[in-house]
Order: C-alpha cells, then sequence, then structure tokens
C-alpha cells in the first residue's frame, strides 16, 4: 500500500510528464470523506487542478478520459476518486 505522499507524488509526476502543465495542483481531499463508504483511511481521494495546452482543443469527457487513463493501474486500490478541473 503507497503511503499518502507516494500517491501525490505520483499523480503529479504522471500528469507532469504526460502534459507539461502549464499549471497544476494535485490536492489530497481524503479528509473531507471521513465516514463515506469508499473512505479506508490514508490519501486515496484526490482533486486535481490543470492548465495544459495539449488539453485545450479537447472535449471536456476526452480529456478527463486521457487524464484518468494515467491511472488505470492503481484506480481504485490505491486511488478512489480523482476530481478533476481543467482551466
Amino acid at each position: 500500500m503507497m503511503k499518502n505522499n507516494e500517491r501525490w507524488s505520483l499523480i503529479h509526476e504522471r500528469l507532469v510528464h504526460a502534459f507539461s502543465p502549464r499549471h497544476l495542483e494535485v490536492i489530497d481531499e481524503s479528509d473531507q470523506h471521513i465516514g463515506h463508504a469508499g473512505h479506508q483511511g490514508g490519501g486515496r481521494h484526490f482533486a486535481i487542478v490543470i492548465d495544459a495546452v495539449s488539453l485545450k482543443n479537447l472535449t471536456r469527457i476526452e480529456a478527463h478520459r486521457r487524464i484518468y487513463a494515467l491511472f488505470t493501474d492503481i484506480m481504485p486500490d490505491q486511488l478512489h476518486a480523482l476530481k478533476i478541473k481543467i482551466l
């Protein structure tokens, strides 16, 4: 099982490598999910805010698909939820 800081780093590194964003925030929102069915402790709920040229001309659905595709190997075991905001 990954530690929370390892998850954060993995998410950040994959997004930077794939999209070279001009702006990127990776936010651990796990504390907002305490008591919810998907919460199993540790940081498994994240939000990202990203501004990347390579996502600009895509539909919102396609941009989200490309982002989610980066994490299929760790969802849902290591990453339960990912909220995405594209600037």
